[in-house]
């Protein structure tokens, strides 16, 4: 019994594999779009699309950081913050991502210091 519950577990894993990479594929559409954007300094339209991209594949790191990078760039902090701790606990040994949030930190809590808060 428990080689056919293995067996369908496998099953599934490998049906699921096409559907995983779809999903990663469509997020990934969104987040070089909004880049683009972004290079642009259409910072709205920007993070619109990782906006997306996340709700698309929410396990995509890389579409988290992009967002808080956006919402940085919108003076929505709070949102930056919890973006970065998503993309961290998604892949908490990306370099960048560390990088990326660590300044964040740095600039936002030295500014929130400034502000008495």
């Amino acid at each position: 019994m428990s080689v056919r519950v293995l067996c369908t577990a496998a099953l599934v894993l490998v049906l699921a594999s096409p559907v995983y990479a779809d999903k990663r594929s469509d997020a990934k559409v969104h987040v070089d779009f909004g880049i683009t954007l972004a290079q642009r300094g259409l910072w709205r339209d920007a993070t619109g699309r990782f906006e997306r991209a996340v709700e698309i594949d929410a396990t995509y790191a890389a579409a988290w950081n992009d967002l808080a990078i956006g919402y940085e760039q919108l003076g929505e902090f709070d949102k930056a913050r919890s973006a970065y701790e998503k993309a961290l606990q998604i892949e908490p040994n990306n370099t960048m991502i560390s990088n990326n949030y660590a300044q964040f930190r740095d600039i936002y809590d030295r500014q929130n210091r400034r502000r008495g808060k």
